[in-house]
């Protein structure tokens, strides 16, 4: 078992030993898993770089965090394996409806304890290197290779919401609650260092000479050298796409991370010295975003085989991870990067076999846990917000001709209908904890009754062979999926709504990487070649709201338009430019006068339910609907109905 021992840190009492259901209590244990590896074993051959690491009699050695809550009556004997977002322990958000923290906390919300009064053991694992510690955040102690022993080059990209006058070398995409270690450049003076911009992601790249930019950081308008920023003569300005190409100080190996999630899982099913004995009888990995990216590039290298040729887990859940992996088992790899494009946003999409004419390639996501056995039953889940980034669809389309394809019989894919990247919350707001800024309020819509729903149905299948509900997702055959470029100009008809500008919307197209890039070492910096990868959204009704996915509620009893899109605001630069990750949301008129007044095509709220009583009544009647098909909980019929009328009550009260 390449866990050697679990040090055990912290044990305590759950919530001071709160009960839920049949009075069931938790335990919480935090440690240390330290873990030794052979860069030799057929499993572990695909970590990129991990035979070039220090070893100790033979084995690569490091260690990361644990997080586990073990009920005090076994539970139900399955274990939900959360990989952590950025170190932070985020399941309960997702499941129990507990409130949403950006700040990275070592509490653990039990919400209204959905996971706990079904019995889930919980559990949590360290797998990033760049998680800043110490701190509440889950990561890793990554093992590095010598210096000197790694060659090549880091592709750093940055879209300033606003002009600065200098840059942190670390991922910017979630703004300041990333905060992820920064990554050092080896050397100040380096000649081949390059910063490029460009005006849009695959808009023509512009180089600056050396002279204009250097490794600093701004103080009182003068730069001072520093190894973990670029400072620019004149600035860096809000909009635009800068890329600096560099090499890094330290080199770990961030493959290790996949190591740790493979690795602690089974220790904690099946190793005699696990804290949860022999009370694990099925494992569920779970991963949101970046996350579900993890999983994709998990089963793309057969890593749910572990070392002794057993199943790691018998099910996942990968939701929001659209078509993408990441950049999980690359030298010198970013694990939170998402702009496009990346290393990790390439061919295969698809879990089936096909053949890129781009490229005479031929594969299928999932062919190599195939060929190695203990195939898991996953679940895929997505908003429409990876729809319009270019990607989502690409898990589900011909790269041929853009056909339907459907998903093979271990595996299920939804779209939640006219949502965003993450649930929608209240109030209404243009800016986000991200700093950025859209030109239409958020998307509102809460999708996470259908999160419930969906791990629900899961465990059903892995334990108990129940055939879950079928796909739901954007099909050519049923009209349910067309062009961006189309729904665009249908919503072009609702005034004040932004679309996007069909010149600049992001789609994913082959790389060229180098000769070595599916060995983990890539040529930089990341260029398109070829023409674009097929992508399609789902089609939308009169109200501009999707047909092709599962709808909550209040998108099929709707009071405004939703979508997962939104542009960015003028203030932020990029005019026509989407905002990867958010949606938006453009009420309806209240009544027929305000509608009249605005030329508004959609009929008013007023025009279209008698009050708000009659609302609420066809609210319960769709999520009655949804519970028919399995697709929503009895039990959250309420919720629904509660959502929906917190959303009706803030734009009714304007």
């Amino acid at each position: 078992m390449a866990v050697e021992r679990l040090e055990i840190t912290r044990r305590e009492s759950y919530q001071n030993g709160k009960a839920f259901a049949d009075g069931r209590t938790y335990e919480r244990i935090e440690g240390i898993a330290h873990y030794a590896v052979d860069p030799d074993h057929a499993a572990n051959r695909a970590i990129t770089d991990l035979a070039l690491a220090e070893r100790s009699d033979g084995l690569v050695r490091f260690s990361g965090d644990v997080t586990v809550l073990v009920p005090s009556d076994g539970g139900n004997r399955a274990m939900l394996f959360e990989i952590p977002n950025r170190g932070n322990r985020v399941m309960t958000r997702m499941f129990n409806q507990a409130l949403f923290d950006l700040m990275p906390t070592d509490e653990i919300s039990p919400g209204d304890g959905f996971l706990m009064d079904r019995g889930w053991t919980l559990a949590w694992v360290g797998w990033q290197w760049d998680v800043p510690k110490p701190g509440p955040r889950m990561g890793l102690s990554a093992p590095f290779l010598p210096v000197g022993a790694a060659g090549g080059q880091m592709q750093l990209r940055v879209q300033p919401d606003n002009d600065q006058a200098d840059i942190s070398l670390t991922d910017h995409h979630v703004g300041s609650i990333g905060n992820h270690r920064l990554i050092p450049t080896s050397d100040v003076d380096d000649p081949a260092a390059r910063l490029l911009v460009r005006d849009h992601i695959y808009g023509d790249a512009r180089e600056f000479p050396r002279q204009q930019w250097r490794f600093a950081r701004d103080e009182n308008g003068a730069p001072v050298t520093d190894a973990e920023h670029i400072w620019l003569d004149g600035g860096f300005k809000a909009g635009q796409v800068y890329d600096v190409l560099y090499t890094p100080r330290d080199c770990p190996v961030t493959g290790a991370g996949l190591i740790a999630a493979r690795d602690l899982a089974s220790f904690l099913r099946r190793g005699g010295d696990s804290p949860l004995g022999q009370t694990i009888d099925h494992a569920v990995a779970e991963g949101i975003s970046q996350c579900g990216r993890f999983l994709r590039t998990f089963l793309n290298l057969a890593l749910n085989t572990d070392e002794y040729g057993a199943a790691v887990f018998d099910g996942m859940l990968v939701h929001i991870a659209g078509g993408r992996r990441g950049e999980f088992n690359l030298r010198y790899g970013q694990p939170s990067v998402q702009p496009t494009p990346s290393a990790g946003h390439r061919f295969p999409f698809a879990d089936e076999p096909q053949t890129d004419p781009r490229t005479g390639q031929t594969a299928g996501l999932l062919d190599r846990q195939k060929a190695a056995g203990n195939l898991p039953k996953i679940f895929y889940t997505d908003t429409a917000a990876e729809y319009w980034r270019g990607d989502a669809s690409l898990s589900h389309l011909s790269v041929v001709d853009g056909s339907d394809v459907e998903p093979p019989d271990n595996a299920r894919r939804y779209l939640f209908a006219g949502t965003q990247h993450g649930a929608g919350v209240l109030p209404l707001a243009d800016i986000s904890p991200f700093d950025s800024h859209g030109s239409n309020y958020f998307n509102l819509v809460d999708y996470r009754p259908l999160y419930r729903a969906a791990i629900t149905n899961l465990l059903a299948w892995i334990a108990e062979d129940a055939e879950p509900p079928a796909s739901v997702f954007p099909r050519k055959a049923d009209c349910t999926a067309t062009a961006r470029e189309t729904v665009a100009s249908e919503l072009d008809a609702i005034p004040t709504l932004v679309t996007p500008d069909p010149a600049v919307l992001p789609s994913l197209y082959p790389l060229d990487l180098g000769p070595d890039a599916d060995q983990g070492t890539v040529c930089l910096p990341a260029t398109r070649t070829g023409r674009a990868y097929p992508c399609v959204v789902s089609a939308v009704d009169a109200d501009g709201n999707e047909t092709g996915g599962v709808r909550m509620p209040d998108v099929s009893v709707p009071v405004a338009t939703h979508t997962g899109f939104n542009v960015r605001h003028p203030n932020s630069g990029g005019a026509g430019q989407i905002l990867e990750y958010v949606g938006l949301t453009v009420p309806f008129a209240t009544d027929a006068d305000a509608r009249q007044a605005s030329g508004d095509p959609r009929p008013s709220i007023a025009e279209r339910y008698p009050n708000r009583e009659d609302y609420l009544q066809r609210i319960e009647a769709a999520a009655q609907a949804l519970v028919e098909t399995r697709l929503l909980l009895a039990e959250d019929v309420a919720l629904c109905a509660s959502l929906a009328a917190d959303r009706y009550d803030a734009i009714m009260d304007g």
